[in-house]
């Protein structure tokens, strides 16, 4: 963070973006420099006086925190440092009138190197909640379209079973062809621009944007890019609001919800749901909302809130028409209802029960969603470490890291290398030093 009463120096911006703090920086200048036979000596407190001091990195370093930043290395000239450090962009498009194709806009272009993302502050998104929660969404466009060549039904039927192919490709796969999405996406958001359709045609292309900003920004998550995943879900909340389509609006903040858990902040999870579940809709989709609110609530500690959540949810599920249930919730089952519920229940302290229904959960899901059951495994290698079965934990991670690895899954990889530390109490147990030496680099 930056010091109280200073602006923060570039570095630090662009440091914070990339959601690293001093010491996590300072490593991944080390590993920039043994990539190339080298070794570097730069440390937390050396990050500190860069930042803090005024010291000028030498041109080496400069090159490595490149490296890291992701900046070209002929856009480096030392002599002008901090000047060639991006630049960071902050905050998220208000929800309001003509909103949707700014927030697109936003979204898909984040991949640009010269600027970087910083994270939206947890208070904006729930007020953002709070604003979509209390907002009935401006009318489309009418039926009398723009001059020029109006869009017609041909057009947006062809852009939704491509759409539909693009989000029903398995999660592994995606990252193959994930720049078709963005091109995808950048397409429809053109014609939402250009405004010429008739409103049911409409409707139907901000429900197309909505639904292709949530999977790409699950593709940005499950890489990492938290700021640029961010963007694509609320982007694709703008779309939601315009549509009028509540449940996916639902969803939509549910998954930046799931994010901030993800990043250890709860309190801006719990708040972000609390305001989605006022006008959410169908039951299935109200299930999956109070199960990650259950989740929230559990990390807090809140043990009377995570328990009447975590019952709301298991009475809900599997009420209301089975053939209305929202696509972007359809895959929620009784397996995903008992693990979740055993994380949170593990969360609270309750290690044997949690134990029970991570391990019933896992057993009873289905062999099509491969990075699912690598999650949950991650989440049953936790709980043998709760009550001290390093054994049985260092089974379960290595057979989570051994998935991960070989379907391109670097959440899950993630996952496992944060319970890295708790194995360090038990060395000599089978399993972890493999686990330990595996999980080094």
């Amino acid at each position: 963070m930056a010091e109280e009463g200073r602006a923060p120096h570039p570095l630090t911006a662009a440091r914070e973006a990339r959601g690293l703090n001093r010491g996590q920086f300072a490593d991944a200048i080390r590993k920039a420099a043994r990539r190339r036979g080298l070794r570097s000596g730069v440390d937390r407190a050396r990050v500190r006086k860069w930042e803090i001091d005024g010291v000028r990195p030498d041109a080496v370093s400069q090159t490595y925190i490149a490296e890291v930043l992701e900046v070209p290395v002929e856009e480096v000239d030392p002599r002008s440092w901090p000047a060639w450090v991006p630049p960071v962009d902050q905050g998220a498009v208000p929800l309001g009138h003509a909103s949707t194709v700014p927030a697109l806009r936003e979204a898909l272009h984040t991949m640009d190197r010269r600027t970087l993302l910083s994270a939206i502050p947890g208070s904006a998104l729930v007020i953002l909640a709070g604003s979509w929660a209390g907002t009935e969404p401006a009318a489309l466009a009418s039926d009398h379209p723009r001059p020029g060549a109006p869009v017609g039904e041909d057009v947006v039927t062809l852009l939704e079973e491509t759409s539909a192919r693009l989000n029903a490709l398995a999660t592994e796969q995606r990252q193959h062809i994930a720049p078709l999405y963005d091109a995808h996406l950048a397409r429809i958001t053109d014609l939402i621009d250009e405004g010429r359709y008739t409103r049911p045609l409409g409707v139907r292309l901000h429900n197309l944007a909505a639904s292709l900003s949530q999977t790409v920004a699950w593709i940005r998550f499950d890489h990492g890019q938290h700021s640029a995943a961010s963007r694509y879900w609320i982007a694709g909340l703008h779309s939601a609001h315009a549509g009028n389509d509540r449940d996916m609006g639902a969803a939509l903040l549910s998954d930046l919800a799931y994010q901030a858990s993800w990043r250890h902040d709860p309190s801006t999870a719990a708040g972000i749901l609390t305001k989605a579940l006022r006008r959410t809709t169908h039951p299935a989709a109200s299930a999956l909302l109070h199960l990650r609110l259950a989740r929230a609530q559990a990390a807090l500690g809140e043990r009377r809130a995570t328990l009447s959540a975590i019952n709301t949810a298991e009475r809900l599920l599997g009420t209301g028409d089975p053939g209305d249930v929202p696509a972007w919730c359809s895959w929620m089952s009784p397996a995903d209802l008992a693990v979740d519920s055993g994380q949170a229940l593990l969360d609270l302290g309750d290690t044997h029960r949690a134990h029970e229904l991570i391990r019933e959960g896992q057993a009873a899901l289905p062999a099509s969603r491969i990075k699912t059951y690598g999650v949950f495994t991650t989440y049953q290698a936790k709980s043998y470490l709760e009550p001290g079965k390093p054994e049985e934990a260092a089974a379960a991670a290595t057979e989570a890291l051994d998935l991960a690895l070989r379907i391109g899954a670097p959440r899950c990889v993630e996952l496992v290398h944060d319970l890295v530390p708790r194995f360090a109490a038990f060395p000599d147990a089978a399993g972890v030093p493999e686990l330990l030496a595996r999980t080094a680099t």
